[in-house]
């Protein structure tokens, strides 16, 4: 068994008082250079690893973190990064640690701000956010930075932001994984399908946006004869409205036979391909929400891209928990897996296994 390294016993290697060794350790000012030498000497030839959970318990300081996500439905991408959150929060709460999620619509720069707004009254102590555009991020970053507040982020990573760590996939590769894969069963198909959930015409994430560039890119490199369409189901649709404009669409252009959606809510064109039986139609998704799952068990989506929602949630609020409260050094990069399911593996994936 390791002998227990006291304070006392590196003061009397050093040849300092408790009270030096006391301020070294936890970087305090007021000590002289001859004598932090001595200390920093002294825990080297001691081998000294400080106990930082230890440390930590006896500062008996509360932690307030803050996380900033886009509104969202039940069985969502997102009710998992909140699961894993609530976990993560479960996991410290002898540290006094707090976690407090914030929502804000997504593509609307004022309910981004509102919340930011909100969050920075309650002077939180870290912050998990996942970005809008660049610019309204940057207003709340910025400030952040000047008041020495550190961020984690999720969903699309914005290097420009300076954040502490970054969680998720890398988008590009994943795309561009995801159109290697549908083409081992639609090489031989001469168009496909791109179906987009989008408001005011736009989709509402970078990280969709970078998947469909990667899947293009590949696209464009190996089956460049093969045509690619595009179908829009904005966010305001009911589930009537989407499933008329998808009855509409496969009605005219019977050809197709593969689609592909780059959130997750393929869900929406697989319950309507089984509700209509078009069995010769497939689409190809992201994330194990529940509606996904099933529909990958009934045949209706093809594919499914995993990205450990539950994975990030709870990394973003530990990798917070570990550089405040354990002074800890963070990876500023962390992506996720990419991890491919079908009908046969699904029910043996975890989506809450870390």
């Amino acid at each position: 068994m390791t002998q227990t390294i006291r304070i006392k016993d590196i003061a009397e290697r050093a040849g300092v008082s408790v009270g030096t060794v006391d301020r070294v350790l936890h970087e305090r000012p007021n000590v002289s250079k001859s004598a932090r030498e001595k200390v920093e000497k002294a825990l080297k030839e001691m081998n000294y690893q400080p106990n930082a959970y230890a440390s930590a318990l006896a500062y008996n300081r509360s932690c307030s973190l803050h996380m900033l996500v886009p509104k969202h439905e039940q069985d969502a991408h997102w009710d998992e990064v909140e699961e894993g959150a609530m976990k993560a929060k479960e996991a410290c709460r002898d540290f006094h640690v707090d976690v407090k999620i914030h929502h804000y619509e997504r593509l609307n720069p004022d309910s981004f701000i509102a919340c930011y707004e909100a969050i920075l009254n309650e002077k939180p102590d870290g912050l998990v956010i996942v970005p809008t555009d660049l610019d309204t991020t940057r207003g709340l970053t910025d400030t952040l930075h000047e008041r020495n507040i550190p961020f984690v982020l999720l969903d699309s990573y914005m290097p420009d932001l300076r954040p502490l760590s970054f969680f998720g996939q890398d988008s590009f590769a994943s795309g561009y994984f995801a159109a290697k894969v549908l083409m081992m069963v639609a090489s031989d198909e001469k168009e496909i399908l791109i179906v987009k959930q989008t408001e005011n015409g736009r989709v509402t994430s970078k990280q969709q946006a970078n998947r469909e560039v990667g899947f293009r890119h590949y696209m464009t490199d190996h089956f460049p004869k093969i045509a690619i369409r595009e179908l829009n189901l904005p966010i305001s649709y009911s589930r009537k409205d989407c499933w008329q404009t998808l009855e509409d669409f496969f009605t005219s252009h019977p050809q197709i036979h593969h689609c592909i959606m780059f959130n997750s809510r393929a869900h929406i064109v697989g319950e309507y391909l089984l509700k209509t039986n078009r069995r010769n139609i497939q689409i190809m998704g992201y994330d194990v929400v529940p509606k996904n799952a099933e529909c990958l068990r009934e045949g209706s989506i093809s594919f499914l891209i995993a990205q450990h929602a539950y994975l990030q949630g709870y990394s973003s609020i530990d990798s917070l928990f570990q550089a405040i409260v354990l002074k800890k050094k963070i990876n500023s990069v962390n992506y996720v897996p990419i991890e491919l399911l079908m009908k046969e593996n699904v029910d043996f994936y975890r989506r809450t296994q870390l």
